[in-house]
């Protein structure tokens, strides 16, 4: 007779802890869970802490643990069946993708909002074969946090010169360019270092450059989930 007092509570532990949990991760941003889906992050998280403290801990009841796994399990069934049921309520505990690059430039009020720093971003770039920004017609942060990516036609390598208005100067050095060409270059553009949020270099000597404050950030492509 005490088990059912256990296993009720277990269940009520189980229901009330999803949505904190759910919100928490919400917040930190998608870069905390990888590249899974926000639930099934949880679901894993949490099975494999169960899971673990019926192996480890013996003092530990079993049939209250198996009963805990079957409850996250139907409680992970009910969230995959209202994400595809209501499409609303799918938008509400998953991230929505974002455009971070449009036609070459990064869209950094974007990337902000995911918490992403531009180094991640080259990264991620790089992780997909792209080695120069200029050639991306459009990248987009999924919700699992994993990037997409469009290319443009072939273009040649760049290097990132300026990151948030700061020049790389060991960059400058080997390329065999001084400080003045770059300020030169701005000012043919009538720009300021501290209007560059990306500015990269190819090997032609070409700039590339994204502002900190992109004048077409309303014209991007719609991107939905």
């Amino acid at each position: 007779m005490e088990l059912l007092p256990t296993l009720g509570l277990i269940a009520l532990r189980i229901i009330t802890i999803y949505p904190f949990l759910l919100a928490v991760t919400l917040f930190m941003g998608r870069k905390s869970i990888g590249e899974m889906p926000v639930f099934d992050f949880l679901i894993v998280l949490t099975l494999g802490s169960v899971v673990g403290a019926d192996i480890s801990e013996t003092d530990v009841k079993h049939l209250p643990i198996m009963f805990a796994v079957l409850m996250i399990g139907l409680l992970q069934k009910l969230f995959a069946h209202g994400t595809i049921r209501f499409r609303r309520f799918g938008k509400l505990i998953t991230f929505e993708p974002l455009v971070v690059v449009h036609q070459g430039k990064i869209v950094h009020t974007n990337l902000k909002k995911a918490q992403y720093s531009v180094d991640s971003l080259l990264q991620m770039l790089r992780e997909n074969q792209v080695f120069d920004l200029s050639t991306v017609e459009l990248a987009v942060l999924e919700g699992s946090g994993k990037l997409s990516v469009m290319e443009q036609p072939a273009q040649p390598l760049s290097y990132p010169l300026i990151k948030e208005g700061e020049l790389n100067t060991p960059l400058l050095n080997r390329l065999g360019l001084q400080e003045q060409w770059v300020q030169e270059q701005l000012q043919q553009r009538k720009l300021q270092m501290s209007d560059i949020f990306l500015a990269t270099i190819d090997e032609q000597q070409t700039l590339h450059i994204t502002l900190m404050h992109e004048p077409d950030i309303e014209q991007l492509p719609p991107i939905f989930h």
